[in-house]
């Protein structure tokens, strides 16, 4: 593999949806045990849910989460065992860091599981539905975000840098919606609601922050096996405990995706394979540089192609 020009990135929530990775299921045995694994960690049929549940359930954060990560880890086992090789870094958007760091050997997969899902619960009780917002802006620069946040009554933050004009903002909903007014009088080319029920990101997410502290306390976190991006501060990290508050950190701090995306380019990254559901990242990635060659590992046959083409 041409490990040291290729990155793997985990995506974060929305990009969920009933039916996914059914392929996958279907012709690789790693992806059907790592869904076992994961209901027998639970307590329920998380591959059913998938499969057979409605797009609201699997939109609650707390089911959200941990159905995220089994399908990226699902993937990666899947890739290793048609022997794709390790790559030179590694990288997760929100909820997908914990996803990086089972897959580089920094966090065990059940207690991931059972952290995501905590998680979850925390970010979702932090604020009551209806008091939270988010908006995707398209087409203005951070800095005129930022200011116009600071200058917006109530909390109202730039909190997902996703690519260069897409940023996501959130918090209190009024202040959300006065801010969106304002961007677009700016000059932002769209700005709109996203179907969320709380301001992920935001120092309202604080007190989650704060129960997360307390159940990560006695997970074992060791140092990764290959550089895990993080997105606080889009560095890497090889002391278990700075990772412990990192992830604990990430819950109320902004995601610094462009600037993740910039440090492996900086490292010498020109492939990158996204592992989990869907292209979400892949997209983003290609509005950050377009030299960037994309992968994705969701259908069968596009995983074979990666592991031929980055042997």
């Amino acid at each position: 593999m041409s490990e040291h020009h290729t990155a793997f990135v985990f995506p974060g929530q929305g990009s969920q949806k009933v039916g996914m990775l059914a392929a996958a299921h279907a012709e690789f045995e790693p992806v059907r045990d790592t869904f076992t694994e994961a209901a027998d960690t639970l307590g329920y049929d998380m591959w059913d849910l998938i499969q057979n549940g409605d797009q609201a359930a699997l939109n609650l954060t707390e089911t959200t989460q941990p159905v995220l990560l089994a399908s990226s880890v699902a993937l990666w086992r899947a890739w290793q065992s048609q022997g794709g090789g390790a790559p030179a870094m590694m990288a997760g958007h929100s909820l997908g860091e914990f996803s990086a760091l089972v897959c580089a050997g920094s966090l065990s997969f059940t207690d991931a599981l059972r952290l995501v899902r905590q998680r979850g619960q925390f970010m979702q009780t932090a604020v009551p539905v209806g008091e939270g917002a988010m908006a995707a802006i398209i087409g203005l620069d951070d800095d005129t975000i930022n200011t116009i946040c600071a200058d917006t009554d109530g909390v109202v933050a730039a909190v997902n840098f996703n690519s260069p004009g897409q940023v996501v903002i959130a918090g209190h909903t009024a202040a959300v919606d006065a801010a969106i007014v304002a961007l677009k009088e700016a000059g932002a080319k769209r700005a709109m609601p996203l179907p969320v029920s709380a301001p992920f990101h935001t120092e309202l997410m604080k007190p989650a922050g704060e129960q997360l502290a307390g159940a990560i306390a006695g997970i074992e976190i060791k140092t990764p096996e290959m550089p895990v991006v993080h997105n606080v501060h889009a560095q890497t990290e090889t002391d278990p405990e700075r990772i412990r508050a990192l992830l604990v950190e990430q819950i109320y701090s902004p995601v610094q995706w462009t600037a993740c995306v910039g440090n492996m380019l900086a490292a010498g990254v020109s492939n990158v394979v996204e592992c989990g559901p869907g292209k979400v990242l892949s997209g983003l990635n290609r509005r950050i540089d377009k030299s960037l060659t994309s992968y994705s590992l969701e259908e069968p046959d596009a995983l074979a192609a990666a592991v031929t083409e980055l042997a």
